[in-house]
């Protein structure tokens, strides 16, 4: 029998920017249930990086979640006894939803300063196309690439 369909739970847009990719940001930050502080985290890494590119944060957040997010990854396959690792092109919300994972990461990873500061420069680096998120992306790339010859197991 098969599972029921899961239903997309919708969230809110964002007070500031009323977007729901950087309201989705802010969620993925929060720690404990304390969205203010999630919040500032996120706003105060934005309008640091409005300030350094003169762009809007919207159309900067949009170019970083371009940059980082997969174009495809990879999925085991159980094909007669043997996994294989088969490459799948990633759906527009699992990209976005991987980007967003790598970034925070990333970011998180980083010691000694403030969590703001950090994120800011983990955006701002995959912004420029490079820093662990990028990396994280160009790794899974690579590794599709490896596995191209699975490719007909995508079924």
């Amino acid at each position: 029998m098969r599972r029921p369909v899961k239903r997309k739970t919708s969230i809110e847009p964002d007070r500031k920017y009323n977007s729901f990719l950087i309201a989705k940001f802010v969620n993925r930050i929060m720690k404990n249930g304390k969205k203010t502080v999630a919040e500032r985290i996120v706003y105060t890494a934005l309008d640091k990086a409005e300030k350094q590119t003169k762009k809007p944060a919207l159309e900067f957040i949009d170019a970083v979640i371009e940059n980082a997010g997969p174009q495809v990854e990879l999925r085991s396959r159980r094909v007669g006894g043997a996994n294989y690792q088969v490459p799948y092109e990633v759906k527009a919300d699992r990209k976005i939803s991987l980007a967003l994972r790598w970034i925070i990461e990333a970011a998180q990873k980083t010691k000694g300063k403030p969590m703001s500061e950090k994120l800011f420069t983990e955006m701002m680096s995959a912004y420029n196309n490079e820093g662990n998120a990028i990396k994280k992306r160009n790794d899974t790339h690579r590794m599709a690439e490896a596995n191209k010859a699975f490719a007909h197991f995508a079924w």
